[in-house]
């Protein structure tokens, strides 16, 4: 059975990550009316990918016999100026996600909730990963940044991003 607190915190987490979603959708709906095709694609399936975070969320909420409660998503940023921009506000969002992660683990670890602790282990994970690929493709694009032809060929690499 889950405590109140980190029911409440869990439930926060859920919603974060389907903010999460809708800042990557638009960013993918952006990065298509800019004529990147690729990196649409890689921001879509990144939005399809917080999807899944929250659901995970939700789902060990139930499990836990908690109560998964869902609240308004606020609005995401429209537009960015160019996919490096597009990128480096992925960087920062995902470096604010992995500190409400540690943040929840510092709270499950508090509490000695061990079922909670290790589900966030997997989150804690992720979260290197999200922000090493973030990092990466930054400096791709600082080092092409004046090249349509290198903006190009990685805008087809991102593009063939897998599920």
């Amino acid at each position: 059975m889950l405590e109140k607190k980190i029911e409440k915190a869990l439930n926060q987490q859920a919603n974060a990550e389907l903010w999460s979603a809708y800042l990557y959708l638009s960013m993918s709906y952006d990065m298509d009316d800019k004529g990147y095709e690729g990196m649409a694609s890689w921001f879509a399936q990144q939005a399809k990918e917080e999807f899944e975070h929250a659901t995970r969320f939700m789902k060990f909420i139930g499990e836990m016999g908690g109560k998964v409660t869902l609240m308004p998503i606020e609005s995401v940023r429209q537009e960015w100026s160019s996919p490096k921009d597009a990128f480096e506000d992925t960087l920062m969002h995902e470096q604010i996600v992995t500190k409400k992660i540690h943040a929840l683990m510092d709270m499950a670890i508090e509490l000695k909730d061990y079922p909670t602790q290790s589900m966030l282990k997997w989150f804690v994970d992720e979260q290197v990963e999200e922000e090493d690929t973030a990092r990466k493709i930054i400096e791709i694009l600082k080092k092409i940044e004046s090249s349509s032809a290198g903006l190009y060929a990685l805008d087809k690499q991102l593009g063939k991003r897998e599920e």
